[in-house]
């Protein structure tokens, strides 16, 4: 039989598979950029703006991952139940290794590949590389929570039991919309990461307004996704069964959508400020109010989607 303490261990796994993934990040990125850091005000010249966004994406790397992550270890104690889980031979052990080995193959072998071929700080070379991140989490999780002969054998009944979370645990609600925040946060940056409009731009910018960069847009687009997941969840204490695939799903298709929605109105702004134009100061004000507004119709959008799109994936559990 099955202890309480194995039980409790069980569901702590899906914070220790994020808390693991981040760990390894964090001494991939050590061992890389230790003797940069160390000398960057002698030897490296890179400005403050620099180390700011290099921060920037590793951090929204590492909050990617460990979402993925806690979701793939989340998703297999609601399918399997945390009994089937406790069957499990070194799941911490295997999944530290295998993500090692993967991330430590993109850092060293695909990156400077990219890099070669000039195309590590284009768009595709960013996708490659997140669909790398991806990929590798669940390549490694894939490994950590394979079951043996011993963990098969277990009662196929054993996950009904213990399907509910352990008395202290957040509530479904609370859950759904800290998933759906975090992606939605993550994969943006990334994106915007990819494009890097502000190259030139950063050059002339002072030392406060690169951190207030790269800090603002991060957080905020964190909170309104949170409110729009917590909005789709409603009022209650949310649906028992997490399925952090859905969270995930939500906020891909939100941003999706939000970032489609902007761009199709800003091409029709654009024909619909410049080409009547007599003026390039006419043009240039209208460019202005229109940028203006997609932001804030973006901000709305962010929102009104995650909202809808949670509400439409979790109706079923609600």
């Amino acid at each position: 039989m099955t202890s309480s303490t194995s039980l409790a261990n069980a569901w702590r796994l899906p914070r220790d598979f994020a808390l693991i993934t981040v760990a390894v990040e964090a001494a991939i990125v050590g061992v890389r950029f230790g003797r940069q850091l160390s000398s960057a005000s002698e030897d490296s010249g890179y400005g403050l703006e620099v180390w700011l966004g290099m921060a920037a994406n590793l951090a929204m790397a590492w909050v990617l991952s460990a979402a993925l992550a806690w979701s793939h270890a989340r998703q297999a104690l609601e399918v399997r139940g945390a009994a089937r889980l406790t069957q499990l031979r070194g799941p911490h052990v295997r999944l530290a290794g295998a993500y090692l080995i993967v991330r430590v193959l993109e850092y060293f072998v695909l990156s400077p590949w990219l890099y070669g071929l000039e195309l590590l700080y284009m768009p595709g070379g960013r996708l490659v590389q997140l669909a790398m991140l991806v990929l590798g989490v669940w390549l490694a999780t894939w490994i950590a929570l394979r079951q043996g002969t011993q963990a098969s054998a277990a009662s196929s009944d054993a996950g009904v039991a213990d399907a509910a979370a352990p008395p202290g645990a957040w509530s479904g609600r609370t859950t759904v919309a800290l998933l759906i925040a975090a992606v939605f946060a993550s994969t943006q940056v990334w994106c915007v990461m990819a494009v890097d409009p502000w190259n030139e731009v950063e050059r002339t910018l002072n030392r406060v307004v690169p951190f207030l960069g790269f800090l603002g847009p991060p957080l905020l687009l964190f909170a309104l996704a949170f409110w729009g997941g917590w909005l789709g969840i409603g009022r209650g204490p949310g649906p028992a069964r997490i399925r952090p695939f859905r969270a995930v799903a939500a906020s891909v298709l939100a941003l999706v959508l939000v970032v489609g929605s902007c761009a199709a109105l800003f091409f029709v702004g654009l024909a619909a400020v410049l080409v009547p134009s007599s003026s390039s100061m006419a043009g240039l004000g209208g460019l202005i109010v229109l940028v203006g507004v997609l932001v804030l119709l973006y901000l709305v959008l962010t929102v009104l989607l995650t909202r809808f799109i949670t509400r439409r994936l979790y109706r079923p559990y609600l």
